[in-house]
């Protein structure tokens, strides 16, 4: 007769035994740097408070359940959620919603969705099921039709257009070609000619894009405009010096100086109150995450799941590089946010999701057969 101390330790190990510890408990400490944050962020609005921490709960919730998916069950679903996620953004692209200019948004009834998250992780998954695929005759037409996977839905996300998430798909993708061996001549010769049509490229800009860039370089030239953003979160992560003001103590967090304070900036409101000792330790937190990432890549038991791990990985650091890079001033205004601290919870459960991925590499890979 199964006792009562048996059943519990089955449920306990059938909850825990699929959880990577690491990668869970760094993720639980910086969503913890991010809930204390918000609070101080929206002080005046305790709502979005308690909306994080739902959207936490159901992020973490959903991270739990992929990481009890094999990776081999993962691969199955990587041609009908990228081709579903293609066919989403096309029909966006016809019937999509349009707010404030730009036309991002499918309304399917009872709400309304952003294609555009779904792609963050159906491209690393396409392209590394296809490369696992012709794993055993990879040829320069193979990479070839990868990027052109690749290229298709980062040009209909750029024109809806929401460079920042075309950036970040862009981004998980390239990650999966270089891992998969692109050639660095290639990869160089790729850069060269990038940098070849940057005038050309300009053009096809948006005004408001073409505005971001030069504000970059010169944020004084609309300092109430373009230009306000970078001036406000520049000042704020200076004022805050080398221990910070303290928690809830942010003068221009509480006088209402930093825009978008709870969303893209709020790494802002972070370096002011805790200065640069809190920025120190919030980057040692991303790296050990990175580095968990890097070590469950290396570890992976086939060339499908060491792909996605690896591109998963990357793009949790280029999430963070983008946003922290905005916020102090190098990198034009993208509308990125900072992984597990920004308010939200779309981009909130697209990286929780990608975490789970990554739990199930790593718990799964002695199952696997080499």
């Amino acid at each position: 007769m199964t006792t009562f101390a048996e059943i519990r330790h089955r449920l306990w190990h059938g909850t825990v035994d699929h959880l990577d510890a690491p990668l869970f408990f760094i993720t639980i400490a910086i969503m913890g740097v991010g809930l204390a944050t918000v609070f101080s962020a929206t002080y005046d609005s305790q709502n979005r408070l308690m909306g994080q921490f739902i959207n936490m709960a159901v992020a973490l919730t959903l991270m739990w359940g992929v990481a009890q998916v094999p990776p081999q069950k993962l691969m199955r679903f990587a041609v009908p959620i990228y081709v579903g996620g293609l066919i989403l953004l096309i029909l966006v692209f016809l019937f999509g919603i349009t707010v404030n200019g730009a036309r991002r948004w499918l309304n399917i009834g009872i709400t309304r969705i952003q294609p555009s998250e779904i792609m963050k992780l159906a491209m690393p998954l396409m392209l590394a099921w296809y490369f696992n695929k012709y794993e055993a005759g990879l040829k320069a037409r193979h990479y070839a039709v990868a990027a052109l996977l690749l290229a298709v839905p980062f040009l209909l996300v750029a024109k809806q257009p929401d460079l920042g998430t075309a950036i970040l798909i862009g981004a998980a993708g390239f990650y999966v070609l270089f891992f998969a061996g692109l050639q660095w001549k290639v990869i160089v010769g790729l850069a060269v000619a990038g940098a070849a049509a940057a005038p050309v490229l300009w053009n096809f800009l948006h005004d408001y894009q073409k505005k971001r860039i030069l504000t970059l370089i010169d944020p004084t030239s609309d300092p109430l405009g373009s230009g306000y953003h970078i001036i406000q979160s520049t000042i704020a992560i200076g004022s805050g010096g080398t221990t910070g003001k303290g928690w809830l103590q942010g003068t221009q967090t509480h006088l209402e100086f930093i825009p978008e304070k709870h969303t893209d900036f709020i790494f802002a409101v972070f370096g002011e109150e805790w200065g640069l000792l809190g920025n120190v330790v919030l980057l040692v937190l991303y790296l050990l995450l990175i580095g968990r990432g890097l070590m469950i890549a290396a570890n992976a038991s086939t060339l499908f799941a060491r792909l996605l791990a690896g591109s998963i990985t990357l793009s949790l650091f280029t999430y963070a590089f983008i946003n922290m890079g905005m916020v102090s001033g190098i990198m034009p205004v993208v509308g990125v946010p900072l992984p597990f601290m920004s308010y939200g919870g779309t981009a909130l459960v697209t990286l929780c999701t990608g975490l789970g991925i990554l739990m199930s590499i790593q718990t799964h890979r002695m199952l696997v057969k080499k």
